[in-house]
């Protein structure tokens, strides 16, 4: 697993010059072409008949005001993107939209709309409804953006399909780490978890990745506090874990873990479905 291609996903109503450049220190150090990308709806509720003519005159507005700001952030993405930078906005759902242009990338990197922005699902991105349905892996960035640095990497290990894939497709972090943690919660006996990381941890190794397993106790804690605490201690860059819910009908129902590191802003998460 390569990172040839990064997408970037810019917010419609936050400053686009911080998430571009943390996506292109990102792009630079992997050699990636890098594609920016930014999408709103001009959604408007009609509430009966009578409210029609002034709906499509206040959507043709919202339309035009969208349509704007998308040739502002595109000017302003590619003098930061460089060269190897490319340019792709919609007018519609954002997640949805998003989703469907990561057929186009090998990682997306989104993160939390800037202080004082509304989470609008019309203007902004709902970061785990897209780790679920991307098909891709979703690098949610720290809400400073400072530029991500992963000299200490976290993996949250659960023996699952989904925490397999995030091993795997955060592989290009994981080689370049100087210390990786390969932790689990200790959940239906130690031995059985000890060994499963383990076996992570040796999988690993044959990757040129220097990693330590450990199984966290936690008792009657919450597992999702132990994990942060964690990668506190040890002053990790990057956690990697898996991106675990199900549908139901128009919204997603996320695990615990995921609910937890999709609000954890001061770390970077990768998180793979």
């Amino acid at each position: 697993m390569i990172f040839n291609t990064i997408i970037v996903q810019l917010d419609i109503d936050s400053p686009a010059s911080p998430r571009a450049r943390y996506a292109q220190e990102l792009a630079q150090r992997f050699d990636a072409t890098l594609i920016g990308f930014a999408a709103a709806d001009a959604y408007v509720f009609v509430s009966g008949d009578n409210g029609a003519a002034a709906a499509a005159e206040i959507m043709r507005q919202r339309r035009a005001e969208i349509e704007d700001r998308l040739k502002v952030m595109r000017e302003e993405f590619l003098r930061i993107g460089g060269d190897r930078a490319f340019w792709r906005e919609e007018i519609g759902d954002p997640t949805g939209l998003l989703a469907m242009h990561a057929r186009a990338a090998d990682l997306i990197v989104t993160g939390a709309p800037a202080k004082g922005v509304a989470s609008d699902r019309h203007r902004v991105v709902d970061a785990g409804s897209l780790v679920l349905s991307a098909g891709r892996p979703v690098l949610i960035a720290v809400d400073n953006l400072a530029p991500l640095n992963p000299k200490n990497v976290l993996v949250a290990w659960k023996d699952t399909r989904e925490a397999r894939r995030a091993v795997s497709d955060a592989m290009p972090f994981l080689t370049g780490a100087q210390h990786v943690l390969v932790a689990t919660i200790e959940e239906q006996g130690q031995r059985n978890a000890r060994e499963s990381a383990e076996d992570v941890v040796r999988f690993l190794a044959r990757h040129g990745v220097k990693a330590r397993s450990e199984v966290i106790g936690v008792g009657n804690a919450d597992p999702s506090e132990a994990v942060a605490e964690l990668a506190r201690a040890m002053d990790a860059g990057l956690v990697v874990a898996g991106g675990y819910g199900h549908s139901r009908i128009r919204e997603w129902a996320f695990g615990g873990m995921t609910r937890s590191l999709l609000k954890q802003g001061a770390i970077n998460r990768l998180l793979s479905n």
